[in-house]
Parts: C-alpha cells; structure tokens; sequence
C-alpha cells in the first residue's frame, strides 16, 4: 500500500520560508519507511534552443515524479523535482559532496515531518545547472539523511525558470 508523506518545514521569519515536502512511503513489515529511488535519475536530454531560450523537457519515472540529474557547483547530484517544496533541499550527504559541512550550530529551521521534530540549516548554492539551464546564487537548505529519502528540487530553483507540466512530462525553460 502506498502513502503519501507529507512533511512540513516550521520556519522562523527569518528563515528561508515554509516548505512542504511530498514523499512516497511504501508499506514494508508494518512499518512506514520513506522511499528510496531506486533507479537513477535519467539523463536529460540536450536543451532544445528556439527563440533565444533553452528548454528541457523532464519525463515522469512512472511513480508519479520527475527526477533529474543537475550540476550543482559543478559536481552531478540527484534531484525529484517537487513543485511543492518552497525550497531546494539537500541530504547531508549530498552536501557534504558540494563541500558543505553545515555545523551544529547552523541547523537553525526548524522542521516537523513524519519522522518527527527536526532540524535543517540553511545555505546558499552559487550555480544550480540542468542541461544549459542555469540559476545562480539559489537558496536551499540541508537536511539530516535519515529526515529525507532524496534531493528535493524545489521553488528556490523553480521559480526563477519557465515551467509547465503537461501530459507526464515537466517542461523547463530559461
């Protein structure tokens, strides 16, 4: 049986602003366990230029999302686009991969999910890239591993490219 998860970020007013997370779990044992994918992310295919914009056209993995490889300061991270999450968010992991080590300190937002009371720390990513498309200085958080299955690609990224869902496929253009 499938649930969806649906986690909630509490954030101060001076923090980077509520952000909902959309998470599948699968049913396994009695116990609710957050997905995993285990397939990876497709490569996108070349930008499409016309008219001066490059367009990148993402096709659904069948689950119901989008996942997409991206060049985040240059190195290749995972990412399951997600239109409701007000903001890019990071595994620890993954950051620690960009070279981001938030300290203890910095986990400053405090967050409410299924799994419980949480912590993320809020950062600054210089380049996002997704085949040509390319946003600078985006904000983003980073979040403990085990409160998060995957990279989410949210609104902080979102918001400034063109994009439309249409017929199982997410269409960005810059």
């Amino acid at each position: 049986m499938r649930q969806v998860l649906i986690f909630v970020c509490l954030v101060s007013a001076a923090a980077i602003g509520a952000t909902r997370y959309m998470d599948h779990a699968a049913k396994n044992g009695g116990s609710n366990a957050m997905a995993v994918a285990t397939k990876p992310a497709a490569a996108a295919p070349p930008p499409v230029q016309s008219g001066g914009y490059r367009t990148v056209t993402l096709t659904n993995n069948g689950r119901g999302s989008f996942e997409v490889e991206a060049r985040v300061e240059g190195r290749s991270i995972d990412f399951v686009v997600d239109t409701g999450a007000s903001s890019v968010a990071l595994r620890e992991t993954a950051a620690a991969k960009l070279g981001i080590h938030p300290a203890a300190r910095d986990y400053t937002i405090r967050t409410q999910t299924a799994n419980g009371v949480g912590k993320a720390a809020p950062v600054t990513l210089d380049r996002v890239e997704i085949n040509g498309i390319t946003v600078r200085d985006v904000r983003a958080i980073v979040v403990p591993d085990e409160a998060l299955s995957t990279n989410l690609l949210g609104m902080t990224f979102l918001s400034r490219v063109k994009w439309t869902h249409d017929r199982g496929r997410l269409v960005l253009e810059q």
